[in-house]
């Protein structure tokens, strides 16, 4: 079995020295997450240098490191060792001979990667290859495409970004032959102070395609046009996905099924697939239909690819579905504490509304990086947290003020919300009241910690 990289290949594609030979087969900059026979990366960065852990890493089995100053161990030294992962991402991209597919969007990119990935992997097992994690980052890019095999036939790759400018430069690292964009919503707005500035840096996508490349955008979008606009300039084909007539990948009808997602018929050019989609909401039938559409535009099975979508888990933090024990029975806990932006609460808010439940609870954090938007967006949240027929709403950090304002002035909301101190309130307040039959949404930016509320009630049963 050929290894992932050899010193000698570390060497030329960075433009490094080797002080030994040697072989890998993984690749890391965290020293926690190293494992047998994998290639440590000694960054430097604002809080630490990776050089101080290079020993750790060979400890723990790392055959060998890329630095910039000499170390005990076998390593090959480098100027910038940040380049040199980007050197070394690049250099795996070149020598693979595999359909490269990336995935950006305002929400839905992590989930829409995974899908994409198990129905690749579920036509060519074993030749699929896609960044872990939210690897997506100028930094998680070029390991992701560092870790990518030799033997890879299908690359997915997420994308993301902060600022504009930022897509651009990933997306010349990965080179898709096909490019995703899933939705387009205010996350990040305030950076970019408009969903137009939102949508022209996801757009950057498209910049990166190869030579005949496919552009797959959401019909439905109110920014398509725009979108469509930019791919125009970079895509030999557009390919759009969506429920309205006109869209090329078209949800024709989805009705819920008993295991709690979809069933779906979907219109594709040339071909009509029926399918059970594992996940719940609309927004994961659209996911779904990008799936699909790429799957088409790389020229796998879409019968498979269609399996695969029967068969997803529920991902950490990101929609995983989990059923705790709880006094008088089970209770629905549903896990989107990784991240929020409007329209990703608005989707998931919808889902716990069409669950089966005799009680509704809804525990939602504060929504970062919205700017002087923030206070509007998040009193906004009354609308889809009242047609989700929420009986019992738990409100988390100081960014919920407005909305816990509004529902203080409403009588009808009496006794079924608290704006919570904590983390640990919002905890605390929860663990104490679960019953059977409740469902229980836990969503937030990342960096409001509700993670720790899911840990909480996962203690008590799974």
């Amino acid at each position: 079995m050929n290894p992932l990289w050899t010193s000698a290949e570390i060497a030329v594609a960075t433009g490094g020295s080797a002080n030994a030979d040697f072989e890998c087969n993984g690749v890391a900059f965290d020293s926690r997450e190293i494992g047998p026979d994998d290639l440590f990366f000694a960054m430097k960065g604002e809080q630490a240098d990776g050089h101080r852990f290079v020993a750790q890493a060979f400890a723990s089995g790392a055959s060998g490191a890329v630095v910039s100053t000499p170390v005990d161990g076998p390593h090959v030294l480098v100027p910038d060792t940040m380049r040199a992962l980007e050197q070394l991402g690049m250099a795996s991209r070149a020598r693979v001979d595999a359909t490269v597919i990336g995935v950006t969007g305002s929400a839905g990119k992590t989930g829409t990667k995974e899908a994409l990935y198990a129905a690749l992997e579920r036509c060519k097992p074993g030749k699929a290859h896609r960044s872990v994690k939210s690897y997506n980052n100028h930094v998680g890019v070029p390991l992701s495409l560092s870790r990518m095999p030799r033997a890879t036939e299908y690359g997915v790759f997420e994308m993301g970004m902060n600022h504009a400018g930022e897509l651009a430069a990933l997306t010349r690292f990965v080179r898709p032959h096909v490019a995703i964009v899933t939705t387009i919503a205010p996350a990040h707005i305030e950076h970019f102070g408009s969903e137009e500035g939102i949508a022209d840096a996801k757009g950057e996508i498209f910049e990166g395609l190869e030579p005949e490349g496919v552009a797959i955008i959401p019909f439905d979008n109110r920014h398509y046009a725009r979108l469509r606009a930019k791919a125009e300039q970079h895509a030999a084909r557009i390919i759009s996905f969506g429920f309205g007539e006109g869209a090329d990948v078209r949800c024709i009808d989805h009705l819920a099924s008993t295991n709690g997602g979809s069933l779906v018929t979907a219109q594709l050019p040339g071909a009509m697939l029926q399918f059970e989609l594992s996940q719940p909401g609309d927004h994961w039938v659209s996911n779904s239909l990008a799936v699909l559409a790429a799957v088409q535009a790389a020229g796998a099975d879409l019968a498979v690819a269609g399996l695969a979508l029967a068969d997803l888990g529920g991902l950490k933090g990101r929609g995983a579905r989990h059923r705790l024990k709880v006094a008088g029975g089970e209770a629905l806990l549903i896990d989107e504490s990784y991240n929020a932006n409007p329209a990703s609460m608005a989707a998931t808010l919808a889902g716990l509304g069409n669950a089966s439940a005799a009680r509704r609870i809804a525990v939602l954090g504060a929504m970062k990086e919205l700017g002087g938007q923030s206070a509007a967006f998040h009193a906004a949240l009354r609308d889809p947290v009242e047609a989700a027929k929420v009986d019992w709403l738990l409100l988390v950090g100081e960014e919920m003020v407005p909305l816990a304002k509004a529902l203080a002035g409403d009588v009808a909301w009496a006794g079924k919300f608290a704006h919570c101190a904590s983390v640990a309130d919002a905890s605390e307040q929860l663990c104490s009241d679960l019953r059977g039959g409740d469902a229980i949404l836990i969503k937030g930016s990342n960096s409001v910690g509700l993670s720790a509320v899911v840990e909480a009630l996962l203690g008590g049963g799974d």
